[in-house]
């Protein structure tokens, strides 16, 4: 079992926690020759694809590498200027890769509000009153599961298609969530979850899930 990441979104439609626990690293590599045929965006800390997109190249991944040499920012870790190596005809042909960027922390909080809209309307369109609302959303290479309790507070697990025994897995995460998160004297209800415990119980259950399954819990 793979479990992709985990997060909890309050009763306003707030992220308060979030964990990346096992995203797949997505890389591509490709050799280019002159004049490069993608469009590249430079900035300070980062070069990335502005226009066009090749091979599982696509518009907003980040250069990681040149020739086998890993990018730090918009230099190589030898110390020479990318700009000016790809810019140069004597370079080529050039061996490029490309990654994924990881979300950031902002924009983690975006999808989460836009959960919230989602999860009311799927509420209101059931012809039957009283509607859980949203549990499960499948696309083709994940699923996400939602448990929302009885307060509001919204437990989402991205995990790979086809994993049985996820509800179970959700209910424990609240279990630990009660235990850790509500009964520490410090934690502001509808705040953002700082708790060590909680982050260390939770990242041992999906640990032991991963190696056992849920049975195994």
């Amino acid at each position: 079992m793979v479990i992709y990441g985990v997060y909890i979104v309050n009763k306003s439609g707030g992220l308060i926690f979030n964990l990346d626990h096992n995203l797949p690293k997505i890389e591509t590599e490709k050799t280019f020759s002159y004049p490069l045929d993608i469009n590249l965006e430079y900035e300070p800390k980062r070069i990335s694809v502005a226009f066009g997109q090749r091979d599982g190249i696509n518009v907003g991944h980040h250069l990681v590498g040149v020739n086998g040499i890993q990018v730090n920012g918009a230099v190589l870790e030898d110390g020479r200027d990318v700009r000016e190596i790809i810019e140069s005809k004597d370079s080529y042909p050039l061996s490029l890769k490309f990654s994924r960027p990881k979300m950031t922390t902002n924009e983690k909080i975006f999808l989460a509000s836009m959960f919230y809209p989602l999860f009311a309307i799927a509420s209101q369109l059931s012809p039957e009153p009283k509607s859980s609302g949203i549990e499960v959303l499948e696309a083709d290479t994940f699923r996400l599961h939602c448990f929302q309790t009885l307060t509001g507070v919204k437990f989402m697990i991205f995990a790979e298609n086809s994993q049985p025994g996820i509800d179970v897995l959700l209910r424990r995460i609240y279990e630990l969530y009660a235990d850790y998160v509500l009964k520490n004297p410090f934690y502001s209800l509808e705040m953002p979850i700082r708790c060590e415990l909680f982050d260390t119980n939770l990242q041992t259950l999906l640990d032991q899930v991963e190696k056992g399954g849920v049975a195994s819990i």
